[in-house]
């Protein structure tokens, strides 16, 4: 036929020898080619097949439609077979069925449509893609995560087990390598080994601590069994992780605890080791472990906590709302909180717990067998993280451990300390403190650090011996003991050499350093000791050695702080001296500084100076602001920036503000007598005026006696107030402002708080630091830090004040950017009360 004759010799060879099965069709339907790899697939000789309808080779379940099918496609050119691709069954001679990947091509010849099939065999890769399909299903039913890696170690697969573990969704994984999202702290050595040994063909299990997605963590089991292909190369590997945190929770826990025990630890190195394994697994709560001690409850576990707070932490009373954890051991009963800000049980503490970023806890007390609450174990949960079933589990794990624990150390501790510590103060005895220094003389020798030990001797001891007898004495002693021992923390080694001679032993790192512990120390000595029906004000001679300096063992050290006391007492009481002339010179500037200052103070030898603040809309007088200045007979001028640090050390702080107060209040009644116009006066206070809590009285008592108002005041604070964590601090500044006294920003800019604490306390105005001024007309850097410091203050409604104003040019880009208020030499120097008086005239009659 015609058909036949077109197809050429070359056309009908190369489609018979082709690998692929080709079977081509004409116009109706009949098979006019059928190649030998199509015999081979449908195992249909050419003869039996060549002629017939190609129903012939299709499956019965179509047999009957497939001339509709594709004559439809030959007449309307509907196209749903005709270059495309797909898996068909094959339904061989002998009924087996196998399958072909086909794909048709359609080609008109004279009029006539033919169509071509070329019938690729796919039957072992549909088994293959049948079997995955089964091994998928049952991967995703099973309970166990299961991801599989190509051999550059990235994700090609992960089941739903391991979406459910982990929270990652297939698509979130696809490519990643794992250990990076699994284990990030793994160390590159460790990922080595691993992938050598899998490319090695050889599996391995491990138990690790895996991270969740939300960067939570539990301990699971890991079996990597790695696919090797023909060539013994990786393939794939397949890892399945099982969940075994309850299990290992006990086994590490117990171990751990157990261990320490048996090799004899202390229980805070016990409890330590608790907490770090703790932490491993979620970092989100933090633990807290503390031991029952009388009225209240000592720390013995919370290294993720700031120094502070866990100083406040060793001093916890166990009593109803004293925190979480006084409160679990006063009840005897377990104890949750959900929101620390809003329950009244965390009310004292979570201005500590609100910086770092606590939103509840949970506490559960530790009993011995009669009942007992011997302590607590407290677990701090962080960015509103709720309790769960994993937190639950790991406190009643650790909590019997814990008693376990604390039982031992008690029962060491009874006998040690019938040997070790002083019958009158609980103190370490001479032959401890000894040891004990000997001790840290070998550390601080293998830490290359230095060390500085503390002789201090009780003033006028004998004095109060013989006028109120030895019982007043050791009464006196007991109590100087407990403030030494209360510093503990801070030092290395406190111990009651004899009598009245005691010594402490610190690690230091700057003679700055020392001075400043030696001055909170002090502090902490004299204040008033009530005994009986008498009080008193006690103060004691500090002697100071220095390691390796003034010597290298203890003997020599104490001998030689010893030499030092004497000369401390010899200048008179409560004051200090160190062995090395450099730094005892040092000292004797810095305490006879001290003393000046005081008398300064108390006999009103100080001066205040006023320096106008000027309105730039229309440089009228804003305000004044008032500066405390010292002019000393023999010193001369002792600036501010010296004085004022020194007054904060040693404790004038709140003295020295005070008086400021006062004779500013004093000062703007007399101007309001006679009649001179000044909107307000500003008073600059101390973060630590703000932990007396009878600071809001005084200040309304001043002002009422010079018939002043609330508006007439304003306090300039620092940014370091709204870091201060003391408990009274943010109490008084709204005990303050609740009367209408406004408060200042002072310096803003230079500190460290953010943003985010302007909203705990309500500031009427910023004060642009100085140092912003000075680069302004010379650093565009300052000038865009101004511009940023305005746009905040006027986005919360507060007057902007710029200060250190010194030339013309600074006062014309301010006054361009928009600040309200200018102050500086530009306009005046402070000045004393009459020069001031004299400015506000004659600034009122230029107006």
């Amino acid at each position: 036929m015609v058909v036949d004759k077109s197809l050429s010799n070359v056309f009908t060879q190369t489609l018979e020898q082709a690998i692929d099965g080709v079977v081509a069709i004409d116009s109706k339907n009949r098979v006019i080619l059928f190649n030998q790899a199509a015999e081979k697939l449908w195992g249909y000789c050419k003869e039996e097949v060549l002629g017939k309808n190609v129903s012939l080779l299709v499956p019965d379940h179509i047999k009957t439609y497939h001339d509709h099918y594709v004559n439809r496609n030959r007449d309307t050119g509907e196209n749903k077979i005709v270059g495309t691709s797909r898996d068909v069954p094959i339904i061989c001679k002998d009924g087996s069925q196998r399958w072909g990947s086909m794909s048709i091509s359609k080609v008109d010849i004279g009029g006539h449509m033919l169509y071509t099939a070329f019938i690729k065999d796919v039957t072992e890769q549909v088994k293959a893609k049948k079997q995955l399909e089964l091994l998928s299903l049952v991967t995703d039913k099973t309970e166990h995560a299961i991801i599989i890696t190509d051999p550059q170690w990235k994700v090609v697969y992960t089941n739903d087990g391991f979406s459910t573990l982990f929270n990652y969704t297939p698509e979130e994984l696809l490519g990643i390598t794992p250990m990076n999202v699994l284990t990030p702290e793994l160390s590159d050595t460790r990922r080595e080994q691993v992938r050598a040994q899998l490319a090695n063909g050889k599996s391995m299990r491990i138990d690790e601590v895996l991270q969740s997605k939300d960067k939570s963590k539990c301990w699971c089991s890991i079996m990597v069994n790695p696919v090797l292909d023909e060539h013994t190369q990786l393939a794939y590997c397949v890892t399945i992780i099982n969940d075994i945190t309850q299990t290992k929770l006990h086994e590490i826990l117990h171990k751990q605890i157990l261990n320490a025990i048996a090799y004899d630890e202390s229980h805070e190195i016990v409890m330590e080791k608790v907490c770090h394994e703790i932490t491993k697994l979620d970092h989100y709560i933090t633990p807290v472990i503390l031991k029952a001690e009388g009225a209240h409850l000592q720390l013995l576990a919370a290294p993720s906590f700031p120094a502070s707070y866990r100083q406040i932490l060793n001093t916890l009373p166990i009593a109803e709302g004293a925190g979480i954890s006084g409160t679990a051991a006063a009840r005897g009963e377990d104890v949750l909180v959900t929101d620390i800000q809003n329950d009244p049980i965390c009310e004292l503490y979570k201005t500590h717990l609100h910086p770092l970023g606590y939103t509840g806890c949970f506490s559960v007390p530790i009993k011995q067998s009669n009942g007992q609450v011997i302590g607590v174990v407290t677990l701090y949960l962080k960015n509103n993280v709720q309790l769960n079933a994993l937190h639950k589990h790991i406190v009643n794990v650790i909590t019997p451990l814990c008693g376990l624990a604390i039982e031992r150390e008690a029962q060491k501790a009874n006998i040690r300390h019938l040997a070790y510590y002083d019958a009158l103060t609980q103190l370490p005895n001479r032959s401890l403190l000894h040891a004990n220094a000997e001790q840290a003389i070998k550390d601080a020798k293998k830490n290359n650090q230095k060390m500085a030990l503390l002789f201090l001797d009780v003033d006028r001891f004998k004095q109060i011996n013989d006028t109120h007898g030895h019982p007043i004495g050791d009464q006196l002693l007991v109590a100087l003991a407990s403030r030494l021992n209360l510093e503990q923390s801070n030092a290395d080694i406190v111990g009651r050499l004899s009598g009245d001679e005691f010594v402490l032993i610190k690690q230091i790192e700057t003679p700055e350093q020392l001075h400043e512990y030696i001055e909170e120390l002090k502090l902490k000595i004299t204040l008033p000791v009530h005994l009986e029906h008498l009080t008193l004000d006690p103060t004691m001679s500090i002697g100071i050695s220095i390691f390796p300096d003034d010597g290298h063992d203890v003997a020599t050290l104490i001998h030689r702080a010893d030499m030092a006391m004497y000369q401390a007492k010899s200048s008179g009481k409560g004051r200090f001296a160190y062995f090395s002339h450099e730094l005892n010179q040092l000292a004797q500037e810095v305490q006879e500084l001290e003393m000046e200052l005081e008398k300064a103070i108390k006999e009103n030898l100080l001066t205040l100076k006023y320096q106008p603040q000027i309105s730039m809309k229309d440089e009228t007088i804003y305000g004044v602001e008032a500066l405390a200045r010292w002019d000393h007979p023999t010193l001369g001028s002792v600036p501010p920036d010296k004085f004022i640090p020194i007054a904060e050390d040693c404790g004038l702080i709140s003295e020295l503000s005070l008086w400021v107060i006062r004779t500013a209040c004093k000062q703007m009644g007399e101007w309001r007598k006679q009649g001179i116009a000044l909107p307000t006066m500003s008073v600059n206070l101390s973060p630590s005026n703000f932990h007396n809590i009878h600071l809001c009285d005084f200040i309304i008592n001043e002002l009422a006696i010079n018939n002043l108002v609330t508006s007439d005041l304003m306090l300039e604070l620092t940014e370091h107030v709204l870091l201060d964590t003391h408990p009274s601090t943010m109490k008084v500044l709204h005990d303050i402002h609740d009367k209408g006294i406004d408060f200042s920003m002072d310096d803003f800019g230079t500190g460290y708080a953010s943003l985010s604490y302007l909203r705990k306390i309500p500031i009427r105005e910023l004060k642009l630091d100085r140092s912003f001024v000075q680069g302004l007309g010379t650093d565009k850097t300052s000038e865009a830090l101004s511009r940023s410091v305005l746009q905040i203050g006027e986005s919360l409604n507060l007057d902007v004040i710029a200060e250190g104003i010194e030339n013309v040019e600074q006062y014309t880009i301010l006054k361009e950017q928009g600040y309200h208020v200018a102050q500086g030499y530009l306009f005046s120097k402070p000045l004393n009360a009459n020069e001031t008086e004299k400015f506000l005239k004659n600034k009122h009659q230029s107006n």
